[in-house]
Order: C-alpha cells, then structure tokens, then sequence
C-alpha cells in the first residue's frame, strides 16, 4: 500500500467545527437512510395487518423470527462494514485516498463471495431454525415463504453496507440516503401489488411471499445505486475502487480482523433476540390468550404474544435505527479524528453525540410511551394484540435513551477498533442476562409478555453502563490501524 502521508490537523472538513455541528451534519443524512430503509420491514407490517385473519396474525408472527434469521445471515456478513468504516475513515483523515479505495475493493469482493456462500448455507439450515422457533404451523409457513426470496438479497445486503462504510467513512453520508429513498419507493410499490395483488395488471395475490419478493428486487435496486456514485469520476478516479490490482488478501484479513468480533456480536444479538421472540411465542402455548380479533372466523386462538412482539419491535425498531445512524456518524468522526492523531477530539465526539442521543431521544421515548395506544392502533387492527403490546411498549419506550447511549458508544468503539470488547459483552449481556430473564420473569414467575421485556429494560440498562465504563477508560485510543 501506499506510504502514508501526515494529517494536517484542522484541515479535515468533515471533523471541523462545533462537534455538535459535525454529528449532525453525518447523522441527519444517515438518520433518514436508515429510517427510509427500515421502512421495508415497517411496510410489511402494515400491509400485514389488512389481510385477513388468520392470514395477518400468521404473518406478523412470522415477519419478526425472519427478519432474525435474515440478519443471522446477512447481518453477520454486514458487519464487514465495521472494519471498512474504521480503515476507510482512518486513511481518509491521513489523505491517502487510493488506500481508502483498496479498503472498499477488498470489502466488496468478500461481500459477493461470502454473500452468495451463506445464502446457500440459508436455504439448507432455515427449515431447521424455523422449526424451533415457531411453533404455530400457519406462522411457520408464512415464515417459510417469505425468506424463500428474502435470502437471495443477502448478497445485494452485505455489499451494500460494505459501500455504505465507504462512503460514511470519507463523510458522504448523503449518498446512502438517494439509494434508500429509491429503494423503498420501490418496495412500497411492488409490496402493494404483490401482497394483495391487482387484477387489472394480472397480478395474483401472494401474501407474505409478495413481500419477500419485493424486498428482494429493492435491495439490487439500492446496491445498484451505489454502485453507480462510486463509478462517477470523483470516486472512481480519485480512490480507484474497480481496480483489480487493490486486491489484496493481507488487506482483506485486516479488514476482517476488526469485523469479525463485530459479526459475532451481530450473531450473538440475533440469537439473542431470537430466543426473546421464541419465548414470547412460547407464551402462546403455555399462556395463552384466546381469540385476536372479532374478525377471525371460527373463534381459533392465534399468536398473540407473538404478534405484540413483532408489532413492538416493528415500532421501537424505527427509534433503534435513528439511534445507530448517530452511532455509526460518531464511528465515522472517531475514526478520522484518530487518523489526524487527535485522540482528545474523537473523544469530545463520542461525549458530545452521547449527550445529542439522550436529549433527542429522551424526547422520542417520552413521546413512544404517551402515545403508545396511537401508535399501535395504527401498526395492528387486532385489538387483543394492542392490548397485549400497550404496557410493554410504554416499558420499551421509556428505555429508549438508554438504548441510544449504549449503540451510539457501541458504534464509537467500533471506529476506534475496539471491536473484541463490544463482542465480549454483547455475548454476555445476551446469554446471561437478556434470554435467563426473559425466561425467568415471562414464563417461571408468570408474568406473560411483560416480564418478558422488563428483561429487555435491564439489557439496555446493562449495555449502556459497560459501553460508558469502556469508553471512559480510553484504552481505544491506542489502537493503530
């Protein structure tokens, strides 16, 4: 690689200026991609709850467990952006732009290989997976249906995130933002067709499976996108991305060095909350609470725990994005504030967004637990379900800023390189304290879907004081990349 070149400290116009003014200069663009690309899944639940029972209760029971599949998958791969992020904003402070353009040359060609490698993995172990976790048949085939296609993008998922770290990662966060708006537009559009169909374009009501297909088709949609900004000759001729020369497999273990703990933690979070969501469906068997709506014929019991937690998890999920993309804006400072030998500014970046997340989403909390019958009235029509999900989600709520202190000094960490201590507590947070509790307070001590997430409030209390405790001691300072 390249010799690297001195930073001039000041010079850096993504670092400059108020730190307020530099975090929200990153993270309002990547708060709307990020909003705009959960609204996939957000889409699905709405348009979920117009079908008719049993089919909208099945759905939504089964839209949560794949989405946890999906990103055991996908996910794990995408944190390939972690290591990418991390040297692209690093080499980008030390203008050593043609070494940013290696970074994402490697990433991406790993995203491809290993993304078309764990799709077939998928499809081979997803039965199994599906089997023990749902354990409501109209709720499993649903599930089945829908990740028949939705895992044929995890390809078009991970090399989009290895884009995306390059491009938050020389602070163009922009960028993923044109790409997600399209995306979804996309989405919206084929999901309303396919899902229930349309006689006048011919098109057969698919239910679920409409959805899946139309996740799949929008996430090509948005890596071609990307694509093409990094094929315009500001970036193609500056950092040099398609050139098959950057290849390099010591690059490539260098990336994967600081994203492999960060995929573990990403599986770890996934199991997590995949075992959250079985027990809730648990509750189902063991607890449960009779018919979901007036409006499903024959008086058959249905999925109700499991529905409130899709339908709790589809809203708070929209909160938890916006908190990650402040997250992922401080990575991108911490890491170029490192590469400029400034240490004490990627600090005050870190400190300074930790206090933006506590008063933005002190506000977003506050609202999500006042507002809580509103919000679920509009995300499900079953008022069994509303009901179930009313207590849990104000408890939810009211926990938000904790969760947005622990992602966002989680993210910061990552853009040091301390990617092995997230890992460690990640694995501990969920194993021993999140899946025990759950456990423990929702079926041992009976206290039904919200025992289950008083064990979730006690999970994000932990990872925001570990989180906090870890970046005040300040060891990621001296990590060389």
């Amino acid at each position: 690689m390249a010799q690297i070149a001195p930073p001039v400290v000041g010079s850096n116009e993504v670092t400059s200026g108020p730190p307020h003014r530099a975090i929200l200069r990153l993270a309002l663009p990547t708060v709307g991609a990020m909003l705009t690309q959960s609204i996939v899944n957000e889409v699905d639940i709405v348009f979920f709850a117009r079908l008719p029972c049993p089919e909208s209760s099945n759905a939504q029971a089964a839209l949560l467990p794949s989405l946890i599949i999906l990103w055991l998958f996908g996910g794990s791969l995408s944190a390939i952006s972690v290591g990418t992020q991390a040297f692209v904003g690093r080499r980008f402070a030390q203008r050593n732009q043609e070494d940013a353009g290696a970074v994402l040359a490697n990433a991406a060609f790993f995203s491809v290989v290993a993304g078309i490698l764990f799709s077939a993995i998928g499809y081979a172990v997803t039965p199994a997976i599906l089997g023990a976790l749902i354990k409501v048949d109209g709720a499993r085939i649903a599930a089945e249906s829908y990740l028949k296609w939705r895992l044929l993008g995890v390809t078009s998922m991970v090399t989009t995130f290895a884009f995306k770290a390059f491009f938050d990662g020389i602070g163009k966060t922009h960028i993923h933002l044109v790409s997600a708006v399209v995306m979804n537009a996309t989405n919206i559009v084929l999901c309303f067709l396919l899902i229930f169909g349309n006689e006048a374009l011919g098109i057969s009501k698919m239910g679920i499976a409409g959805a899946g297909i139309a996740g799949f088709v929008s996430t090509y949609l948005g890596l071609a996108i990307m694509i093409g900004y990094a094929l315009k000759a500001e970036f193609r001729k500056a950092y040099r991305p398609f050139v098959l020369g950057k290849l390099d497999k010591g690059l490539t273990w260098s990336i994967l060095k600081l994203s492999i703990p960060s995929a573990i933690a990403t599986v770890a979070v996934m199991t997590g909350f995949a075992l959250f969501a079985a027990i809730a469906g648990k509750l189902d068997e063991v607890q449960p609470i009779g018919v979901v709506s007036a409006l499903c014929p024959g008086g058959k019991a249905e999925p109700v725990n499991g529905a409130a937690t899709t339908v709790i998890v589809g809203v708070l999920k929209l909160t938890f994005t916006a908190c990650l993309a402040f997250g992922t804006s401080t990575a991108t400072l911490v890491a170029q504030s490192l590469g400029e030998k400034r240490p004490e500014r990627a600090e005050l970046f870190g400190w300074t967004s930790v206090r933006l997340g506590l008063l933005i989403f002190g506000v977003v909390g506050l609202c999500e637990v006042v507002f809580a019958e509103q919000v679920l009235a509009f995300a499900s029509h079953s008022e069994i379900v509303r009901t179930t999900a009313l207590t849990p989600m104000r408890l939810a709520g009211a926990c938000t800023p904790l969760v947005a202190v622990g992602m966002i000094l989680t993210q910061a960490l990552f853009g040091a390189g301390n990617t092995r201590y997230v890992m460690i507590v990640e694995l501990m947070l969920h194993f021993l304290c999140l899946v025990p509790l759950a456990w423990i307070f929702g079926i041992t001590l009976q206290m039904g879907l919200t025992g289950i997430w008083i064990a979730g409030a006690i999970y994000a209390a932990g990872l925001a004081s570990l989180m906090a405790l870890e970046f005040k001691r300040g060891k990621w300072k001296q990590i060389a990349l």
